[in-house]
């Protein structure tokens, strides 16, 4: 899996490269969701239940609830707006690793919910809002790299958009076509098969890794993180390495 590394940095980077990419991705944010939700009991991937939660919690009279809400969906915003501002640094530099900043940075937040999310049962009252807003920063930074680099093609967090990607291309490939449709000069209704397969394995990417995150939280607590932040560092460590190679060289 992992030689794709090589080949995402901003002009090198190949479609394939993109998708496996984004599947790695998937795997991670599925996890760190699927954990995240074990942690503090809330999902942080989309924003979509942010802002539904926020509405019912202002109705409700649940201010506190309503500030954690809103503190999630700018913790979001903030980490899409660093993805931007570190890819364009690097990228002004003509660095390999431009992309590989942000994971670079999700990994450290990966570490330190790991290592410090044992006090959230100490000091929940306290640390259990900043807990989701650094998870909402995470997806944040994570799902803007990859919509950057692939030119918004690939998406690692918003499953109910590949999931309705992956519905319309299922609706195209079970479609009909009459022979008179051709003779009326209208074309076929073709499946796009190389993207039905591409909204597969996002899906399925992000489902095992939610599985996995729930049984290794289950199982280990927050300390299952840690491989998830290893796993971020592999995929960033060559386009460094090169980097510093470069630097050196001069």
């Amino acid at each position: 899996m992992f030689p794709l590394i090589h080949g995402w940095t901003s002009t090198t980077r190949s479609t394939q490269a993109n998708v496996k990419l984004g599947g790695v991705l998937c795997f991670v944010a599925g996890a760190a969701n699927a954990g995240g939700f074990l942690a503090v009991g809330r999902y942080t991937s989309h924003m979509t239940g942010v802002m539904s939660s926020v509405a019912d919690d202002l109705v409700l009279g649940h201010l506190d609830l309503v500030a954690t809400g809103l503190g999630s969906l700018v913790a979001f915003v903030v980490g899409a707006m660093c993805t931007a501002v570190l890819v364009n640094w690097g990228q002004r530099r003509q660095l390999a690793s431009a992309y590989c900043l942000p994971l670079v940075l999700e990994s450290l937040a990966l570490l330190v919910f790991g290592l410090f999310g044992a006090a959230i049962s100490s000091f929940a009252s306290f640390f259990l809002p900043l807990t989701v807003m650094l998870l909402c920063f995470m997806m944040g930074l994570q799902n803007a790299v990859i919509t950057k680099i692939s030119h918004a093609e690939i998406r690692t967090t918003h499953i109910t958009g590949l999931v309705t990607d992956l519905g319309i291309e299922l609706g195209k490939l079970l479609y009909i076509n009459r022979s008179k449709t051709a003779a009326l000069g209208q074309p076929h209704v073709r499946a796009n098969r190389q993207r039905l397969r591409l909204q597969a394995l996002l899906i399925t990417c992000f489902f095992c890794g939610g599985l996995v995150g729930a049984l290794g939280f289950k199982g280990w607590g927050y300390i299952t993180t840690l491989p998830l932040a290893l796993l971020l560092w592999t995929l960033a460590l060559r386009p460094i390495i090169d980097d510093f190679k470069i630097a050196w060289q001069r």
